[in-house]
């Protein structure tokens, strides 16, 4: 078994006498996806902020790639190859579908923004436009486009920052079911390590962690699962573990699997 990417030990928030986050720990492995799901108000939010430096925890730690980064700024995270997307979408609506991701490869290396080592990110752009089929809106500008292309576009922006940790806040919020699926179908495809293209400084497919409603989503693609209620840890394991824990089937998913 190798080494988790993440662990976040005994991590809790207090905003006043709200407890938001309460002892939880969380690890998350260099490859695959795993999961973060549980009601609203649950904490997931807070904890992801947590992980990626918006919010201090009160208590606890993030260990990242072995490292102890507990105190380390937002900007010094992403630099150290760690990405998120939100929960509503934060495009850059007035810019074309191609300039938000450059700008995501610009801000993710130093000098980016200058120009530096700027024909590697434009060829890192249009290979991030082909694999997510986003060639025929490329020129057009992120505002006018429908929610399930902008999830997308979100996406490919993350990408486009070439991240070894991959961090998704409801990934499939106002999509339908054809737009889940075909969701579904990228995000198995780009955290595939045996389909990664490697760069030159080693990063391949990169790690995922997901909060996610859409339960059925959460089962197909994640190898663990970590479920909050109320702040706290109440389960963690495989698909199959969470899916039939009582405390999770009390809390969350309301009914016992078939």
């Amino acid at each position: 078994m190798s080494e988790p990417l993440l662990t976040a030990s005994g991590i809790t928030v207090r905003f006043g006498g709200l407890v938001a986050n309460d002892n939880i720990d969380l690890e998350v492995a260099p490859v695959g996806i795993t999961g973060l799901i549980g009601p609203n108000g649950a904490g997931k939010t807070t904890l992801f902020n947590v992980l990626t430096g918006l919010n201090r925890p009160t208590s606890g730690s993030v260990a990242y790639d072995g490292q102890d980064i507990s105190r380390w700024s937002p900007h010094r995270r992403a630099r150290a190859g760690m990405s998120r997307t939100f929960q509503r979408l934060e495009l850059f609506g007035g810019m074309t579908v191609r300039d938000n991701l450059l700008a995501a490869w610009e801000a993710s290396i130093p000098g980016g923004v200058m120009g530096r080592r700027q024909s590697e990110g434009r060829q890192l752009v249009d290979e991030v436009i082909a694999r997510l089929q986003l060639g025929a809106v490329a020129g057009r500008q992120t505002g006018e486009l429908p929610t399930g292309i902008g999830r997308m576009v979100e996406l490919g922006r993350a990408l486009c920052t070439r991240p070894r940790l991959l961090l998704l806040d409801e990934p499939s919020s106002g999509l339908d079911a054809k737009e889940t699926a075909h969701f579904k179908e990228i995000l198995v495809e780009v955290t595939d390590p045996e389909q990664a293209v490697q760069s030159e400084d080693g990063r391949g497919a990169p790690a995922v962690l997901m909060v996610e409603h859409d339960v059925r989503l959460v089962m197909d693609v994640c190898r663990m699962i970590t479920v909050l209620d109320f702040g706290k840890r109440i389960a963690c394991g495989a698909p199959d573990e969470v899916r039939n824990d009582p405390a999770v089937i009390a809390a969350y998913l309301g009914e016992p699997a078939a």
